[in-house]
């Protein structure tokens, strides 16, 4: 009996396997690779990250190669991968400005390009190493620069469409975010991005709806290019009541160490999240970043017990802020004070994750760095103005030379 049920184990469980392999073999299947090469239309906002799946390829193929393109037919290629199929790229070492060939990531045949800049914006293609296609993506970055927020809460309304004939350019919302805070009034809002439509598309380039791109793709010509080009994306800000979701009991060992400390003396501060301490030199900038959030996520910023929203200190509101949110969820403070001094609470998708407690020092040893933009700008004025005294004491000596050379100088002798 036992050898029996042995037997019948092993069967369904070869049988499995082997179902799990057919369908592993079928996922290029579904969707077959087009005769003629075809781009699908996607956009995005300025330093997010996006992917893009390779949703076919032929089934002798068993890795794929990455080919980025600025223009349709342009002779510079960049071939993203290092023909291994795969090259792995920690998001967290990523800083904003990097090359794209520093930013990308190919993993189970798609592309992951990370903390995405305007001049990303192109076409990506997926092929073989000797460069057949069989999929393509027709890419559109739009920058940050700009960007219009409207607050619903002050009766404001998003931007009418604009009309130019049968062109009429638009902006298109996403979804709203989640509430950024819990158990206090706070706020959410969508993106939306600029796009276009008009009867004068390109055939070749795919679209979700009929005659409808983004205003940056590859298929618009340049003349409609030119009429959507003062046409920004917009950001639309309202205000959120949610509950807050039962925490979880802290452990009773560190409960009973608490009470015991708490019946000797005073009881000890407990913070609600993790802290990170960090000091200031007066005077200096700061960015804060909240640990793992991008631009597409709803993150907070608290001062303490003040709610920092971003009807007051989004970036752009005013144009002498000193302390704002950007719109890529990063705290500002520009010149920092005293009075800068505290704890910054940041919440990501609701929920608070951590605190950054700030101390400003007015004097002190300050490390000279070439990464701090300031430094860099320092160094950039200081040789700007030796330029301008050289410039100056060699046009004084060639205006002298060509003064004595040419006996047009005046004689003061006796």
């Amino acid at each position: 009996m036992n050898l029996a049920h042995t037997t019948l184990l092993l069967c369904t469980w070869g049988s499995l396997q082997a179902f799990e392999i057919v369908e592993k073999e079928n996922i290029f299947q579904r969707t077959p690779c087009p005769a003629f090469l075809m781009f699908d239309n996607a956009a995005y906002l300025a330093d997010m990250s996006f992917e893009l799946p390779c949703h076919c390829k032929p089934e002798e193929v068993p890795a794929v190669v990455w080919y980025y393109q600025r223009h349709l037919g342009s002779s510079h290629t960049k071939v993203l991968t290092d023909f291994d199929g795969r090259v792995l790229t920690e998001a967290a070492h990523l800083r904003v400005g990097s090359d794209m060939l520093v930013r990308f990531s190919i993993r189970m045949f798609s592309l992951l390009v990370f903390q995405a800049q305007p001049e990303d914006s192109g076409l990506y293609f997926c092929g073989t190493r000797k460069g057949d296609y069989f999929y393509a993506y027709d890419v559109d970055i739009q920058s940050s620069e700009g960007m219009v927020a409207t607050f619903k809460d002050q009766g404001q309304e998003p931007i009418a469409d604009d009309h130019h004939g049968s062109l009429r350019v638009f902006t298109t919302f996403w979804e709203w975010t989640p509430c950024d805070r819990c158990g206090v009034r706070g706020e959410q809002w969508r993106i939306g991005l600029c796009y276009l439509q008009s009867p004068d598309l390109s055939p070749r380039y795919r679209r979700a709806q009929p005659d409808v791109v983004s205003c940056g793709s590859q298929s618009v010509p340049r003349k409609l290019r030119a009429k959507a080009r003062d046409r920004t994306p917009e950001l639309l800000v309202r205000s959120c009541v949610v509950p807050c979701e039962e925490k979880k009991k802290i452990r009773e060992g560190v409960m009973a160490i608490f009470n015991y400390v708490s019946k000797v003396g005073s009881r000890p501060w407990m913070p609600q999240v993790p802290i990170q301490f960090h000091q200031q030199r007066l005077g200096h900038g700061l960015i804060i970043s909240c640990p793992g959030a991008r631009p597409e996520h709803a993150v907070a910023w608290d001062k303490d017990h003040q709610y920092l929203y971003r009807t007051q200190y989004l970036r752009g509101v005013n144009r002498s802020m000193r302390v704002f949110i950007d719109h890529g969820n990063h705290l500002h403070i520009r010149f920092t004070q005293l009075g800068d001094r505290g704890i910054y609470y940041c919440w990501r998708q609701g929920v608070k994750i951590a605190g950054f407690r700030l101390g400003v020092i007015s004097r002190g040893f300050y490390p000279v760095s070439f990464s701090d933009p300031e430094t860099r700008s320092a160094v950039e004025l200081t040789l700007i103005g030796y330029l301008l005294i050289t410039a100056v004491f060699v046009t004084i000596h060639l205006c002298r030379c060509c003064c004595y050379l040419f006996h047009c100088c005046p004689n003061f002798s006796p």
